[in-house]
């Protein structure tokens, strides 16, 4: 009778001994038996290099499978990415952004110039003048923010009492020239003006927290 052992993609095949390529085992043939018998063929080396090879050389494929495995799994899951700036993922109404000043509804600038969110500012990237109108209340003549100064923490945000100075939802920001970051009055009230319905949203929906 022959005896055929396949092991990984080696095989051998004879008549009265066959050797596959397993560490300290031998199968063999004998005429008087008809079956295989286990036999210790080679001792292992037990020095500590030897042992440190083999459990490297273990570990390294155990690994390079896994790793493979797991990207190919990831072939058959949803991808994780979205493709921007053609699609945007959510944001939460808590997102920092780009700041604005806000207005009431009957057009009347917010800012009562208390310079809360000035003092506030661990950046010191606000600036505030302000004087005293003819009613006798107080209006901001000059709001700046360096935008390159920002950390974008908040803190001006939760400082202001009448909710004037806030960060909106706009992260599309960028410009390419440092005096774009400098931020004046005006250019913060012309986007509070354009993101006040998202601003009102967002303030509204995180009201309880806030």
């Amino acid at each position: 009778n022959n005896i055929f052992f396949c092991v990984l993609f080696s095989w051998s095949r004879t008549e009265k001994l066959i050797t596959p390529f397993i560490s300290g085992m031998t199968f063999f043939k004998s005429p008087h038996l008809s079956y295989a018998e286990y036999v210790n063929a080679q001792e292992l080396p037990t020095d500590m290099r030897s042992i440190t090879d083999r459990a490297a050389t273990t570990l390294l494929w155990t690994e390079l499978f896994r790793g493979l495995a797991m990207t190919l799994s990831y072939l058959f899951r949803e991808p994780a990415t979205i493709n921007y700036p053609f699609e945007k993922g959510p944001l939460s109404p808590r997102f920092r952004g780009e700041h604005a000043l806000r207005r009431y509804p009957n057009g009347e600038e917010r800012c009562i110039a208390c310079k809360l969110c000035e003092a506030i500012c661990p950046a010191q990237a606000i600036t505030i003048e302000a004087e005293t109108r003819a009613d006798g209340s107080r209006r901001t003549t000059r709001y700046d923010i360096d935008m390159t100064k920002c950390i974008y923490c908040g803190f001006c945000q939760e400082a202001c009492p009448v909710d004037a100075i806030v960060q909106g939802p706009n992260f599309e920001f960028s410009t390419e020239t440092h005096e774009e970051l400098l931020y004046n009055k005006e250019k913060l009230l012309n986007n509070g003006d354009q993101w006040e319905v998202e601003i009102s949203e967002n303030i509204k929906a995180d009201y309880l927290y806030r």
